[in-house]
This record gives structure tokens, C-alpha cells and sequence, in this order.
């Protein structure tokens, strides 16, 4: 049993109220947080300081999850389980498939890690998050101020006060976002989904007892159908958040060249999947993504060297080969623009998954070189 006390709310508006009623009762949730201005101008915030003051009395830690995400049965248990192994951090659950801390989970993945640290400079995902109750009255006192509606963004700007870290990303997610309708204004992102969907039964090795990557390389990601690379350090630069190409990016590494890229491309990449992958989604797309998975499986490498404990695995079991799997399978569709991500057909998602291999298989060899 966990030492762990977890108390929980759902996040929800009164248009949802019954869907959050059933998420409370399946899931043995504590209450509802229900929008205290439900007409007013949309604010997540807003909804989030009622839900992080519905502490239960002698709890240690609060869970908060969103009114439009999926999870397991037990998922309160596990969550106890993963604050008794980290009992002062933040926990995210869930991570979107896009953006940098999209590009990181998935970095994880397929280094082996159980959790990554979010980068600093990024939303913090809130859709199913916990902190130590201490911490979560902390937030609320420094959040009621903010003229910020979007409850993630203040998040990250308090965990990077008064010597906090960023969040701990659970890199298999249990958690599911359901939808794409936003009351908070995020329907124009379109479908956006977990980066590495996982079943309870594969996370909880990893959940448990899987490595943290604390210290990230650069890291690829995806955005509209564009790769890009955050840099290390990148908090600390003057635009924090400035999206760096590829092309931009390699130089500042000092590690591979543009060049060394296209040729990795011309000797390996087949021909055959990159024209179907062209003809369905353009060719720009089509070399955009080969690149950045090949820079991906890079990194992925580089990581697990630096940074994996003696005897750690990447692979060779079951579900340690699903949750590398499924990592990889989410990056085509979240590298599309948001428009394009519905023509992602089954027969396509495979198409997708099986192009992405070759090129992060590739990515070894380019570390070789």
C-alpha cells in the first residue's frame, strides 16, 4: 500500500458536469471544481484554484485532472505510488504529442527512461497533475493574482520561482485526452493526444521503478509539419520560446552539420515509403519528418549513454518494445498542421510509424560518424 495520501478534484464547467460526475465516480475522485464564473470570459486558471484548494483533510498530495481525460480505473493508486517514490515533485500524467515537451517524452521513450524533466521555458501540462499538498497551497496563493487564464502557463512560471524544478513527465501516459472542443480556447490545435499512450499494466515498471532523464540533449520536435531543435540552456536566452529550424540549430550544437544530414538521407532513407509518404502529405513533410526522426533516434542514443543507469534496458521485453512502439507511432499525425491530422487513416498511421523506424534506427549510426 502507498504512504502516500492523495486527495483529487476534476476540473470541469457546469456544460460538462455530468461527464466530470462520472469521471468522479469510476475513478473514486474526490469532488468536483466547478467553474466559479461559468459565463465569464474563459479562464483554465480560474477553475484550477478552486481545484487545487479542495484539499481533503490529512491528504499529503493533490491530484488534479481535467474534465476531458480518459484514465485507468486505479489511476489514484498510482498516482500515491509515483508521489511515494518522488514525494516533493510536481507529476504530470499527461503529455500532448506536440510541441518541446512532446519532443522530450518522446526522447525518453525511446532512451528507456520512466520520466523526463520538463523543459523550464514551456507550459507545464496540467490535464492530470499532482503536487505535494504544501506546494499546491503555494500555487494558489501565487496563481490568485495572475491575470493569466491559462492555468499552464502559470504553472511554469511558479515552478521556476523560489528554487523549484520544472515537473517530472510520466513518459508512458495513462492518460488520454478525449476530443478536440477547448473551453479554453485550444480547439484551433486540433487533435492532440497523449506522446506515448500506454496501458497501466506496461507504465508501472516505468512509473515505479523507471530511470528519471534529468539532463535533456538538444531535442527535436515538430510543429505544422516543421522540425525544429530546442537548444540546451534555452531558458536562459533572451526569447526563451523562439522555435529554432534544424538547419539553424545544428551549427549552434557543434555536433552535426546540415550536410552530414542530406547525406544520411540520400544513402538511407527508402525511396519507396518517402514518394508514399510525399504523395499523401507533400514532400515537404515527407523530408521534415525523416529528418527530425532520424535526429530524434539520435539524441535518443546520445541520452541513453550519458545519462541511463548501469543494466538499464531500453527494450527487449514486451512492454518496454510497446511504449517505444507507440512513441514512435504518435509522431507522424502530431507533426502535421492541425488541419491535415484527421487524414491520418489507419492504413497512413502505419505507413507513418514504419517510415519514422527507419529513420530513428538511422540515428545510431549518425552518432557513429
Amino acid at each position: 500500500m502507498p504512504t502516500a495520501r492523495v486527495s483529487s478534484a476534476v476540473m470541469t464547467h457546469p456544460v460538462r458536469r455530468a461527464q466530470a460526475e462520472d469521471m468522479v465516480t469510476r475513478l473514486g475522485l474526490g469532488s468536483l471544481a466547478l467553474d466559479p464564473d461559468p459565463d465569464g470570459p474563459p479562464s483554465a486558471l480560474r477553475t484550477a484554484l478552486v481545484a487545487w484548494s479542495r484539499v481533503a483533510e490529512g491528504a499529503t498530495h493533490q491530484f488534479m485532472i481535467q474534465d476531458d481525460v480518459a484514465a485507468p480505473d486505479d489511476m489514484i493508486d498510482l498516482v500515491a505510488r509515483c508521489a511515494d517514490r518522488f514525494p516533493g515533485e510536481a507529476l504530470a500524467f499527461y503529455t500532448n504529442w506536440h510541441a518541446r515537451n512532446g519532443g522530450a517524452t518522446r526522447l525518453a521513450a525511446l532512451a528507456g527512461a520512466g520520466w523526463v524533466r520538463a523543459v523550464p521555458e514551456e507550459f507545464t501540462p496540467t490535464l492530470a497533475i499532482s503536487l505535494p499538498v504544501a506546494v499546491a497551497e503555494e500555487f494558489r496563493q501565487y496563481a490568485e493574482a495572475s491575470a493569466e487564464r491559462h492555468d499552464d502557463e502559470v504553472m511554469c512560471t511558479f515552478l521556476r520561482t523560489g528554487g523549484r524544478r520544472s515537473a517530472l513527465l510520466a513518459v508512458p501516459t495513462v492518460t488520454e485526452h478525449t476530443g478536440t472542443s477547448s473551453i479554453n480556447g485550444h480547439a484551433a490545435q486540433g487533435i492532440r493526444l497523449a506522446v506515448c499512450p500506454a496501458s497501466a499494466e506496461d507504465a508501472r515498471p516505468f512509473l515505479y521503478r523507471g530511470w528519471v532523464l534529468e539532463e535533456l540533449p538538444w531535442v527535436p520536435y515538430m510543429r505544422y509539419g516543421e522540425g525544429y531543435v530546442r537548444l540546451p540552456g534555452q531558458e536562459h536566452q533572451p526569447q526563451p520560446r523562439h522555435h529554432y529550424t534544424w538547419r539553424e540549430a545544428l551549427p549552434l550544437t557543434g555536433e552535426l552539420t546540415e550536410g552530414q544530414v542530406w547525406d544520411a538521407v540520400r544513402r538511407r532513407r527508402p525511396a519507396a515509403q518517402a514518394v508514399r509518404v510525399a504523395e499523401a502529405f507533400g514532400e515537404p513533410f515527407a523530408d521534415e519528418f525523416w529528418i527530425h526522426c532520424l535526429l530524434l533516434g539520435r539524441q535518443a542514443e546520445v541520452a541513453a549513454r550519458r545519462h541511463a543507469p548501469a543494466g538499464a534496458q531500453r527494450g527487449g521485453t514486451p512492454g518496454a518494445d510497446r511504449l517505444r512502439r507507440a512513441a514512435v507511432s504518435t509522431a507522424g499525425p502530431a507533426g502535421l498542421s492541425p488541419e491535415r491530422r484527421p487524414e491520418v487513416t489507419p492504413a497512413y498511421a502505419e505507413l507513418l510509424s514504419a517510415y519514422a523506424w527507419t529513420a530513428v534506427t538511422c540515428g545510431e549510426s549518425l552518432l557513429e560518424g
